[in-house]
C-alpha cells in the first residue's frame, strides 16, 4: 500500500503540460509527441553525447563558426548587453560568445531544471565576474526575463538549429515572441542548418553507436516513469527519415509488433509499423532562412557559413516595424 501511495505521489508531480501533450499525442492520428519532452535530465545528457558523435556535424561546424566570427561579433554586439540563450543545455558554445563580446549578464533559459542549474554553476565558475541568472522555463511559452537585465540591451542566442525543430508557422510565432521578450533594438544570433545530401543527414540522426536511438527511446522511459506508463521499450525502434518535400529529417518511434499499453490509466494500442512522430529538423537554404527571420520580425544584418556551406550563423536585429518598404 505504501509503495502504491509513493508511486501515486510521484505521478502527481508530473508536469501537467507533459501529461496533456503525451495523452493527446498518443490519441492523435498520426501520433506525435512534441520534441521538447525529450529533455529530462537523462535526455539532456544523451543529447550532449550526440553532439560529440562523428556523424553529428552541426555542433562542431557551428562551434568552429563561432570561433571564427568572434572578433566580428565583438564589434557588432552592443556594449553592456545581456546575452539571453534560449534552450541553453550544457552551454558548451556559450563561452566562445561570452569571451567575444564581454557581456554585462548572461540569462540561460532551459526546460531541464537540474541540467540548467549545473551548467549555470559551471559557467559562473568559468566567468566569476559575470552575473548569471538561470531561468527554468519552456521558451515555447511566455518567458519573463529577470528584472536585473530589464534595462540592458539584449543579444538573444539561439544556436544548434533548434529553430528547425518547429514547423514554419510555429517558428515564426517563436521568433515574434523572442522579439517581444528582448525588445525593439535587440539582436539575435541564430544557427540554422542547411539543406544537404541525405547521405550526410541520415547518419547524423541515426548514428552507428545507437546514441540517437537511445535518446529517442528515452522519451518512452520518461512516459513510463512520470505518467505511470506500461510501454514495452523492446516493442519500438528508432527511425530517422529524410522528407524531401518538407526539407526535414523526421524522427519516429516505430512499433516493431502489435502492442498494447497504458499511460496515466488510459489504454492505447498500436499495430506493427505504426509510428509516434517525435521530432522534425527542418533544413533551410540561405534565402529561406532570411525569409523566415523577416517573417518573425528580425532583419538579418550579417551572415556566416562554413566552407562546405553546411551550416549558417545569422545575426539579426529587431528593427522598427515599417508599414512600407
Amino acid at each position: 500500500m505504501l509503495k502504491q501511495e509513493l508511486e501515486d505521489g510521484q505521478l502527481g508531480l508530473a508536469d501537467p503540460n507533459f501529461r496533456r501533450d503525451v495523452l493527446n499525442g498518443l490519441a492523435a492520428s498520426p501520433r506525435a509527441i512534441p520534441a521538447r519532452w525529450f529533455y529530462d535530465r537523462r535526455g539532456s545528457e544523451l543529447f550532449e553525447a550526440i553532439t560529440d558523435l562523428p556523424e553529428y556535424y552541426p555542433t562542431r561546424t557551428e562551434t568552429a563558426l563561432l570561433r571564427q566570427t568572434g572578433p566580428e561579433l565583438g564589434a557588432l554586439a552592443a556594449r553592456g548587453a545581456a546575452v539571453v540563450e534560449f534552450g541553453s543545455g550544457s552551454s558548451t558554445k556559450t563561452p566562445i560568445l561570452l569571451r567575444a563580446i564581454d557581456p554585462a549578464a548572461y540569462v540561460p533559459i532551459d526546460i531541464s531544471g537540474d541540467f540548467l542549474r549545473q551548467s549555470a554553476d559551471e559557467l559562473s565558475q568559468a566567468f566569476p565576474g559575470l552575473p548569471v541568472y538561470p531561468v527554468e522555463a519552456d521558451f515555447l511559452r511566455p518567458v519573463p526575463l529577470p528584472p536585473q537585465v530589464k534595462d540592458m540591451p539584449k543579444l538573444g542566442f539561439f544556436p544548434g538549429s533548434t529553430i528547425g525543430n518547429m514547423n514554419a508557422w510555429h517558428a515564426v510565432d517563436l521568433l515574434r515572441a523572442m522579439r517581444t521578450w528582448l525588445g525593439e533594438g535587440a539582436r539575435l544570433l541564430i544557427g540554422m542548418d542547411r539543406v544537404k545530401s541525405p547521405d550526410i543527414l541520415i547518419p547524423a540522426y541515426d548514428d552507428e553507436h545507437g546514441v540517437t536511438a537511445e535518446f529517442n527511446l528515452n522519451l518512452l522511459e520518461r512516459i513510463n516513469r512520470e505518467l505511470g506508463g506500461t510501454i514495452p521499450l523492446d516493442a519500438f525502434r528508432h527511425r530517422a527519415i529524410w522528407n524531401a518535400d518538407a526539407a526535414r529529417i523526421e524522427m519516429h518511434l516505430e512499433a516493431v509488433r502489435d502492442v498494447r499499453f497504458q499511460v496515466d490509466g488510459r489504454p492505447f494500442s498500436m499495430s506493427a509499423g505504426e509510428t509516434i512522430h517525435t521530432e522534425n529538423s527542418h533544413k533551410y537554404g540561405p534565402n529561406g532562412a532570411r525569409q523566415l527571420l523577416r517573417a518573425g520580425g528580425w532583419t538579418p544584418i550579417k551572415e556566416w557559413s562554413d566552407p562546405q556551406d553546411w551550416f549558417g550563423l545569422i545575426l539579426c536585429e529587431a528593427q522598427p516595424i515599417r508599414m512600407a518598404p
